[in-house]
């Protein structure tokens, strides 16, 4: 098929484009900038470069490529540390999952695309109550923090507008927490703020959190362009949700640091903020049952704690010496 996946040098994209050119498939990647364009190329895609948020420049792209399928991987989260203002530092993203998908889809009705596949998120999003573990048809949180509302949002605009559209007929994926080399849960920033203790345990560390190795999240992408069923959503995570208070100290061991400073809730209330207390104490995890069945995909890292420590093992994976 010809895809196009707008968002081609995000975390995801420079998974997916060389994932779809193996599996056959012909590829258009678009970025913001010219600068990223050489590296679409050399992935074996065509670039184009484009603002999902110029609405006439979305839909010239869109109508002058002709692809049977848009992927949707557009966000501004690039070295995204500050979660103490977690709806400033989530604003541009944000208008690429209202009006970014609402350009891309427009655009896609009228060039006759047949499926949009589009990114979201499993993890803070669902209720906070119950099970620690959720599936698709588990509600999202009917009352989040202040600081996450926005965000939260624009996630069910672009769900509900993508899983409602028919032409093109429309998939939502929700990645867990990414992770991989230099990407998410072991970018640079992240491993240097564990390294200076500065994420500190909160409370009970009684959340629980999904997480996903960013190839799997390539992978389940292809599945699901090829076999997802249309108004469908799909965790997209790994075999091992785990609570803050495992997965934390863990992580820091793994990235060669020292175990994380425990603060009290009230206090992380005062220094973090009510919607990062909530991270820590209770959010919820997802199933991937669905994706499993549905996609019959495997993620190859089925565990975090594996896929951490392969990548930080590896030759310029930010080894404990680093």
């Amino acid at each position: 098929m010809r895809i196009l996946v707008a968002g081609a040098t995000g975390a995801v994209g420079r998974q997916l484009v060389p994932a779809l050119i193996v599996a056959g498939h012909s590829v258009i990647g678009t970025t913001r900038t010219s600068a990223k364009a050489e590296a679409i190329r050399q992935m074996g895609a065509e670039p184009v470069i484009l603002d999902g948020l110029d609405a006439q420049a979305v839909r010239a792209a869109v109508i002058a490529k002709q692809p049977e399928v848009i992927v949707h991987q557009m966000t501004d989260l690039a070295g995204v540390t500050d979660i103490r203002h977690f709806d400033r530092a989530f604003a541009v993203t944000n208008r690429l999952r209202t009006l970014g998908t609402d350009f891309l889809l427009a655009a896609a009705r009228e060039a006759g695309v047949r499926r949009f596949v589009a990114q979201s998120f499993c993890g803070w999003t669902y209720g906070r109550g119950g099970a620690p573990v959720k599936t698709e048809g588990d509600p999202l949180d009917p009352d989040p923090p202040q600081e996450l509302r926005r965000t939260l949002e624009a996630i069910q605009h672009l769900e509900r507008t993508v899983t409602g559209s028919e032409q093109p007929e429309g998939i939502v994926l929700r990645y867990g927490s990414f992770y991989g080399p230099d990407t998410g849960m072991l970018s640079r920033a992240m491993i240097d703020q564990l390294r200076r203790r500065r994420v500190p345990m909160i409370g009970d560390g009684g959340a629980w959190w999904s997480f996903i190795h960013v190839a799997d999240a390539a992978s389940a992408t292809v599945a699901a362009i090829e076999r997802g069923k249309a108004g469908n959503i799909y965790n997209i995570v790994d075999d091992e949700p785990a609570e803050v208070s495992e997965w934390l100290p863990a992580l820091a061991a793994i990235v060669g640091a020292k175990p994380p400073f425990h603060v009290p809730a009230w206090l992380g209330r005062l220094l973090a903020g009510e919607h990062v207390v909530s991270m820590m104490t209770e959010v919820r995890a997802g199933s991937n049952a669905k994706a499993k069945r549905e996609l019959t995909w495997q993620p190859s890292h089925p565990s975090w704690r594996t896929g951490c420590a392969e990548i930080v093992g590896q030759p310029g994976g930010h080894s404990a010496a680093a």
